[in-house]
């Protein structure tokens, strides 16, 4: 809910800031402010400061600045409204009152957070009962016992097609509704609607207020499709904005100063045994940038812990992809692998908790993820080798949107790259004079990651004079072009025809950046089908989209599609010839995203600073942009496919 200003501003006209900080801070009068011990770095001279006039608090030592709200969801980890509704209750301030549309929206969604803790409520009890035996015998196999389940609250649905629905239906709630919630499915071969968990271990997923919202489940059966299965999309669950125990790991993520990541819903219970409770999880997906936004709410550094497989290192080398654009002055990650083939689970049984703290304290910083992606990616034994490395890593740099944190990844890269050009490192991509670790690699300076002038180096770029529109470091950045509203219109409408091939591009399709709304979402629509464990085709998805009132988005969107790309939408085209078509499409998207974000910052950073360095920068960036124009306008020309037009 937004909260008018007045409002606000009456909240904190009655609680001094000093009131609301001194409950967590020792403070001492000084002057016109309050002093005292930073509660964000450990100090022993004081830098904090709350001025009650002003109605703020400053950090020195941390850069932290904020009213009282800031400060609960700096130091409890609250979000915006629970601050304000807390401090509005301590204040006696009456909040508005929401509108009859919101408040029926709000009644709507209390009755369907109402249905999702009935049917908690039942898998729970069902993992007590008889019926429950053998899901609680795998569960004591992985020591997971009566504590851990009751915490965690993990439950069993039974094997039975109707069950869950049948008790709902005893209680009053409508099927429909239950469908809405993701309780039950539908398959082409039954349209009565059944039960979507069967046979399954129960793990409930609660909100940042730790209500139920949506479920997971791993089958008990070995040949079961599915291991594990995720509730789909609902009006109260969106898996790729939330994570998994975040409401119980908040708390001890802001006094531990950090969060930590998992794969799945086992490793988080097993970090938290090993004395991690700050530790969530994804949920089902690949971390989406929504889900890193929320690691970074709560450590500045989050620690993303993968298993030490193929596939966690696949994980972790998709989550740098993530998260290097989005990185900020002091917004980082760390990487901790865990031994090969070994998941927390694994490795608490076998080392305890000690072996799990090794680990995390081995985390690496992304710099170092980056570099050993890169490096040991194959031989760099010779220069054509090394230069093929070198622009790799010089395009992932040039995607941090950040200009600051940008230039100083150029530097340690460049530095990095010099040391091997120059046979300080060896041909697995060694850091050359680089330190390791130690306390080169914590310097809050920066200087460790500074690149100093060299003997031979050139002289510094000099400033030349260029005549630009001071408008434009301030102008709102322009919409994509044609060919990127085309391109998207193509890579969705086509999957809409043959969702078969959502098995191959599920992942990309949930990382896209879409610009039309229609685009976003039968994106969703999509990726609800991807998460069904039921077979699938275009009359199905035809008929999915037509209940969910999206048939209209559907035939605006295919009208985007340009003459060239209209073969993909028919039914019968050579489904080996569109998936590498999807597969380019999808690859030119994404780098065109980046480039074009890429080419404001350019913009801006030369009328900031009008250096040769700058313009060379802009330049590159265009010529990248004119590259993928380029590839668009041969797909579009009907010279190069014979079958471009219907």
């Amino acid at each position: 809910m937004r909260y008018p200003p007045h409002i606000l501003e009456e909240i904190r006209a009655r609680l001094p800031a000093s009131d609301i900080v001194g409950r967590r801070v020792r403070l001492k009068k000084a002057g016109r402010e309050w002093r005292g011990l930073s509660p964000f770095n450990a100090e022993k001279t004081p830098s904090f400061y709350v001025n009650d006039q002003k109605q703020f608090y400053h950090c020195f030592s941390s850069g932290k600045h904020g009213d009282v709200f800031k400060f609960l969801m700096e130091t409890e980890g609250l979000s915006f409204p629970e601050a304000v509704e807390r401090l509005a209750s301590e204040a006696g301030v009456v909040l508005p009152k929401p509108s009859a549309e919101t408040e029926r929206a709000e009644e709507q969604r209390k009755g369907a957070l109402e249905v999702m803790e009935l049917a908690a409520a039942y898998f729970e009890a069902q993992l007590k009962s008889q019926r429950g035996g053998a899901a609680r015998e795998y569960l004591d196999r992985r020591a997971l016992g009566e504590g851990v389940r009751r915490q965690f609250r993990l439950g069993y649905a039974t094997s039975e097609r109707y069950a869950l629905r049948d008790h709902l239906a005893g209680k009053g709630v409508d099927k429909d509704l239950m469908l809405e919630l993701g309780l039950l499915a539908t398959s082409e071969s039954q349209a009565v609607p059944f039960d979507k968990f069967r046979d399954r271990v129960i793990f409930p997923i609660t909100d940042i207020r730790g209500r139920v919202v949506a479920f997971g489940g791993r089958a008990m059966q070995a040949d079961a499709k599915a291991k594990y299965l995720n509730s789909p999309e609902t009006p109260l669950f969106h898996k790729g904005r939330m994570l998994y125990n975040l409401n119980a790991a908040r708390k001890a993520a802001h006094d531990r100063g950090t969060i930590i990541a998992v794969e799945g819903y086992v490793d988080v219970i097993a970090m938290t045994l090993a004395g991690h409770p700050e530790t969530v999880a994804p949920l089902g997906t690949a971390l989406t940038e929504d889900q890193l936004a929320l690691l970074w709410r709560h450590g500045d550094e989050p620690i993303l812990c993968f298993d030490g497989d193929k596939a966690g290192q696949k994980a972790a080398f998709r989550a740098l992809d993530v998260a290097l654009p989005m990185l900020e002055p002091g917004k980082s990650l760390r990487f901790a692998m865990l031994p090969q083939g070994q998941d927390p689970d694994d490795l608490l049984r076998s080392g305890g908790a000690g072996a799990i703290d090794a680990v995390l304290e081995g985390a690496r910083p992304l710099v170092e993820m980056l570099w050993a992606r890169e490096s040991e990616a194959g031989p760099i034994d010779t220069p054509e080798r090394r230069a093929g490395m070198a622009r790799t890593l010089r395009e992932a740099v040039s995607g941090i949107r950040d200009e600051t944190v940008r230039r100083f990844y150029r530097d340690d890269i460049e530095d990095r790259l010099r040391g091997l050009s120059g046979g300080g490192g060896s041909a697995r991509g060694e850091r050359g004079n680089y330190r390791q670790g130690g306390q080169a690699g914590r310097s809050g300076s920066g200087e460790a990651f500074r690149r100093r002038p060299r003997p031979g180096d050139p002289p510094p770029s000099p400033r030349i004079d260029f005549k630009f529109s001071p408008l434009l470091s301030s102008a709102t950045p322009p919409p994509q072009g044609s060919a990127f509203r085309e391109r998207e219109a193509m890579i969705v409408s086509s999957l809409l025809v043959h969702p078969e091939l959502l098995g191959i591009e599920e992942e990309a399709l949930s990382e896209l950046e879409l610009d039309n709304p229609d685009a976003q979402l039968l994106r969703g629509a999509l990726l609800d089908r991807a998460a069904d464990d039921t077979a699938s085709d275009s009359e199905i998805m035809a008929s999915r989209l037509e209940r969910a009132g999206l048939t209209d988005a559907a035939a605006r969107l295919a009208a985007l599609v340009r003459p060239g790309d209209r073969w993909a939408l028919d039914p019968h085209v050579d489904a080996a010839r569109l998936e590498t078509t999807l597969r380019q499409a999808v690859i030119l998207h994404r780098k065109a995203g980046t480039l074009n974000s890429e080419l404001r910052q350019a913009e801006r950073a030369l009328v900031d600073d009008p250096s040769e360095a700058n313009f060379a920068w802009l330049c590159d960036v265009k010529e990248r942009l004119a590259v993928i124009a380029s590839a668009d306008a041969e797909a579009e020309d009907p010279e190069t496919d014979e079958n471009s037009t219907l």
